[in-house]
């Protein structure tokens, strides 16, 4: 029986395993995914997560509850050695070990990119998983809850200032939520003001949201900045020590809570420790059939797709053009692989893969949004619900989509909830602060009166 390892349980892997449960006959082929999440996170709606439209289990997709024929392998892939047809495992606990195959799939996903600024590591949260999403949003509710307490002045305006470094999708989608959320706050916080909020959007390039055109980026400028935000175009983060925001503008302001949005960067073991081709990106060479080589020369056995994989775009119809690395692409390379593993495994040939745009949706918190197909554009509500009516279609499993549907139904009704649980991720802070309780005192050592 082969043996097929999908290191990856993101979008690409989780359709590639899910694909092949569904087809594969009884002993034709056994099927590992190697992945340190239990779940598959579906990152549009992180930023429903943050603004606390979505629980945050809605956004995560179980890979038990739903890949039931296939063997979920905890831990992380640090090394492939396709010449020996084996990659190093490095489980959740426990030494290192190796896990052999005859098919490889890699779809490891990507990483955040992040630069050498001083203060970004020990400040920045990152918006690329569901405990990130969950901690932007409980950050930005305590402090809410701590500058009500406080009277005007520094500590209270830090507290109430915001900053997103990088203007690509998942920022500006954060950021227009929970500028959406803050502002929806201030109804419960009479101490504090409207003008107390500082919203600030950094982004090094001129323009914003880059996959749609130059006239719908600036509008969705104007419309942040109508909404009280600041948008700082051309402009590069240079420090976040303590808080203390540099700009390469020159301005200077304290913030307290710093997101870090500004791209991504390539898997490690994708770039430096495998002996697969990669590009000079660092990214794995795929074929238009998701097998990883060159139009001339496949490595044989090894396939790859999502945004680690240097897809050839055969829609754009422009030499040397690739899929942009976006849920849209891994989600149907994903189904495609699944497909051509399959024709593969029956002595078939592998089709190409080729998909033409839908179009780009955005959300800018509650009910606004824009889409962009071509030259048509669409603003405002409809364009919000354009993009709750689409993602709800395209979330896997009519579990979840039941799921996210109940929680808006409950929201338009009754409003966002807007409790914090920070606390949640400190769990022994009440136990420890607090001390053991003493043991209960004899009798003879209680002194008569």
């Amino acid at each position: 029986m082969r043996e097929i390892l999908i290191v990856g349980g993101g979008y690409a892997g989780f359709y590639t395993a899910w694909g092949l449960e569904k087809k594969l006959r009884r002993g034709e082929a056994r099927v590992a995914v190697v992945d340190p999440r239990p779940y598959m996170t579906y990152q549009p709606f992180l930023p429903e997560v943050v603004a606390g439209s979505i629980e945050a289990r809605h956004a995560a997709v179980s890979l038990r509850r739903h890949l039931h024929r296939t063997r979920l392998v905890s831990g992380t892939v640090t090394d492939i050695r396709h010449a020996e047809r084996t990659v190093t495992v490095r489980p959740l606990s426990g030494p290192d070990h190796h896990l052999t195959y005859d098919i490889l799939v890699v779809t490891a996903g990507a990483v955040t990119r992040t630069f050498p600024i001083p203060g970004v590591g020990e400040e920045a949260i990152g918006i690329k998983h569901v405990e990130e999403a969950v901690a932007i949003r409980d950050r930005l509710l305590t402090s809410f809850d701590r500058a009500a307490s406080l009277p005007p002045g520094p500590e209270r305006r830090k507290l109430l200032t915001v900053t997103f470094v990088g203007g690509g999708f998942s920022g500006v989608e954060g950021f227009g939520e929970l500028l959406s959320l803050a502002t929806a706050l201030l109804g419960h916080y009479p101490e504090l003001a409207p003008n107390e909020l500082r919203f600030h959007l950094v982004e090094a390039r001129g323009r914003i949201l880059p996959e749609v055109g130059d006239r719908p980026g600036a509008w969705v400028v104007g419309a942040l900045e109508k909404r009280g935000a600041r948008v700082h175009l051309n402009t590069q983060l240079v420090s976040a020590l303590q808080g203390h925001i540099v700009l390469s503008s020159g301005e200077e302001f304290e913030t307290g809570l710093l997101v870090w949005s500004a791209g991504n960067a390539s898997n490690p073991v994708v770039h430096n420790h495998t002996d697969l081709p990669v590009d000079e990106r660092g990214l794995l060479t795929v074929r238009a059939d998701l097998r990883v080589g060159t139009e001339t020369e496949v490595v044989a056995d090894v396939w790859a797709a999502g945004d680690d994989a240097s897809v050839p775009d055969l829609a754009v119809h422009r030499p040397g053009a690739h899929t942009v690395p976006n849920a849209q692409h891994a989600v149907r390379q994903g189904k495609r692989l699944a497909k051509n593993i399959l024709a593969t495994l029956r002595g078939r040939a592998p089709k190409d893969y080729v998909h033409h745009s839908l179009g780009v949706v955005a959300t800018l918190g509650l009910g606004r949004g824009i889409f962009q197909y071509r030259r048509l554009v669409i603003k405002g509500f409809p364009a919000w619900l354009m993009h709750r009516g689409y993602h709800v279609l395209a979330v896997p499993t009519w579990e979840r989509k039941v799921r996210v549907l109940a929680v808006w139904t409950t929201a338009a009704l009754f409003g966002r909830d807007v409790v914090s649980l920070a606390s949640v991720q400190r769990p022994r802070e009440a136990f420890v602060s607090h001390g053991n309780p003493r043991p209960r005192e004899r009798a003879e050592d209680v002194p008569t009166p």
